[in-house]
């Protein structure tokens, strides 16, 4: 384990890597939170200067991927090997440890598109699923909601890969109570949090809003008691140990114990 020296001088990025990496393996872990591009090219340096150093191979462990959000008109051309990360393994465990009835519970996707993510979930923890149907005018503002599924008397935990402003997951939260929910739980992969998303989330009827640590929350929780992290370190490094000894990354979450 080393730290890479960063310095800034004359607003150009110089880095220094602390040891020897000549036919190392290594692995660059850093998130694209915070200052995004600075960030962004700090990791492309690190990793151009791992290149120079005659490293055998370099593998970037990003928890949070940059502009992932865009849409994408064509598909480019990349020979790339990638590996995606889920957080469910974190995801189920925290729900057998910090919810009581859990086996009562129904699983439910903000939308249409995370269906197959909370699928998932609910066929691991052999509990129903339910949807929000949404229609959307435009970005973050939501025009109506209906509930696909029952969950009267039930715990509903609402699962989704972030959460920005929190307008659509707030308001989902409230359709579920209106619906019969007893508690609303919401677990996030990201929770990027940003503009009216603590001021919401503090007036909406959750819970627990739980997110993995991919995006340091530690401001965000001194004025959001209903936020929670989930630690996802030892996905990730089961995920570099799996890489560099050739085992399957995709086994780790196929392979849930639960």
């Amino acid at each position: 384990m080393s730290n890479a020296i960063v310095e800034d001088k004359s607003t150009l990025v110089i880095v220094e890597i602390g040891e020897s990496v000549r036919g190392e393996d290594v692995y660059i872990v850093q998130s694209g939170c915070g200052e995004i591009n600075d960030n962004l090219m700090e990791l492309l340096i690190m990793i151009n200067a791992c290149k120079i150093a005659s490293s055998s191979r370099v593998t970037a462990v990003i928890p949070c991927f940059p502009y992932a959000r865009q849409d994408k008109k064509d598909k480019g051309f990349f020979d790339i090997p990638v590996d995606n990360l889920y957080a469910e393994p974190a995801v189920l465990q925290w729900i057998k440890e910090n919810i009581v009835d859990w086996r009562n519970c129904v699983i439910v996707s903000p939308d249409a598109g995370g269906a197959k993510r909370v699928t998932s979930i609910a066929d691991r923890l052999n509990v129903e699923f339910a949807l929000i149907h949404k229609e959307r005018k435009k970005a973050n503002e939501v025009d109506r909601m209906v509930l696909v599924g029952d969950v009267t008397d039930r715990v509903a935990i609402l699962v989704d890969d972030m959460a920005d402003t929190c307008g659509t997951i707030c308001h989902a939260a409230d359709k579920l109570v209106s619906a019969g929910a007893t508690k609303v739980y919401a677990i996030l992969t990201h929770g990027i949090f940003s503009g009216p998303a603590i001021s919401r989330i503090n007036n909406a009827a959750f819970e627990a809003v739980v997110v993995t640590n991919t995006i340091p929350q530690e401001e965000k929780m001194k004025h959001c008691p209903k936020i929670q992290v989930i630690d996802i370190s030892m996905i990730l490094a089961e995920a570099i140990r799996r890489t560099h000894n050739g085992e399957s990354v995709s086994y780790l979450f196929s392979h849930v114990p639960l």
